[in-house]
């Protein structure tokens, strides 16, 4: 049994991460502003992530044997982390994402050592509270933040570290970023679906496994570094969107634009991710192709 402490965590594959912990009997605390309640069987520490006294009051006399860091965006974010956390805890876990590979073209399916954590460049004093700015510079701040703990600055983090590049997710009826959705309005209208001439197929991962890959990385392995996560068996947007037809019916249409505004789910570079790190560390991904149809009619509801 260990002690671990969620930070976030109130949605989506946070709230699955943390079910599979107390259901593997481990003491779970939850840190949130006070936005959503703990579930059952956990915790809850009230603080604004942002707030370091606030931090450090919250968490005064306490420690934890990992700390998993679900909304960890920015490198701000991520020195106040290392300050607090140094003796509170022996392994931090930040959740990040194939976004930190930024506008790479690559070849073949990326391995973690193509971005240089040493290289990048961190910036503290950007807008980064403001959150529009985070939001449209997404991959950057989790690029920085990740630098932040592996010592770009000189510093280092004062425990043992892995961030979690988590692939694009799919699957679950609390998939709040609507993309599935965007497909099914558009096959069952048969509008037209704006893609790239030339379409890269990109990997994803299950929103119940990356729950259990969290969790396997927090409890259940002592890895440090960068790891990507993925199921095996990267998509196209055509196999997306024939699994969706499927479910819905109507009819996909695509149009190619060469420039404004793509469907989600639709690459004109190519940055799928190389799982290799993980399976070679003991780690068993699924195959996308043996739970798209089932994330599909999750997120999209019943049958046509």
């Amino acid at each position: 049994m260990k002690d671990v402490l969620v930070i976030g965590g109130n949605r989506y594959f946070g709230k699955r991460l943390i079910a599979l912990l107390g259901e593997s009997g481990h003491r779970v605390v939850v840190l949130n502003r006070g936005s959503s309640g703990a579930p059952d069987g956990t915790e809850l520490l009230v603080a604004d992530r942002d707030d370091e006294a606030a931090l450090e009051s919250v968490l005064a006399g306490r420690s934890f044997d990992v700390v998993v860091d679900q909304v960890c965006y920015t490198p701000r974010q991520a020195e106040i982390a290392r300050r607090v956390f140094a003796g509170r805890t022996r392994r931090y876990v930040m959740t990040s994402t194939v976004e930190v590979y930024g506008d790479l073209d690559a070849p073949a399916p990326v391995r973690e050592d193509a971005l240089d954590l040493g290289a990048v460049t961190v910036d503290t004093g950007a807008a980064w509270e403001d959150p529009e700015f985070r939001e449209a510079h997404y991959g950057e701040g989790k690029r920085q933040a990740e630098a932040v703990f592996a010592g770009r600055d000189g510093a280092g983090a004062p425990f043992a570290w892995t961030s979690v590049r988590v692939a694009h997710v799919l699957g679950g009826a609390d998939d709040f970023t609507g993309r599935l959705d965007h497909y099914a309005r558009r096959i069952r209208a048969g509008e037209p679906i704006a893609v790239p001439v030339v379409n890269r197929s990109a990997t994803y991962v299950y929103v119940e496994e990356i729950a259990a890959f969290l969790a396997w990385a927090a409890v259940g392995a002592d890895f440090t570094g960068p790891v990507n996560a993925h199921s095996h068996g990267p998509l196209t947007t055509a196999e997306i969107c024939a699994a969706v037809q499927e479910r819905v019916g109507g009819r996909t249409v695509f149009r190619e634009v060469t420039g404004g505004e793509i469907s989600p789910f639709s690459f004109a570079r190519a940055y799928a991710m190389d799982n290799s790190r993980a399976v070679g560390l003991g780690y068993a991904f699924s195959h996308s192709s043996s739970w798209l149809a089932d994330a599909v009619a999750e997120t999209v509801g019943g049958a046509r």
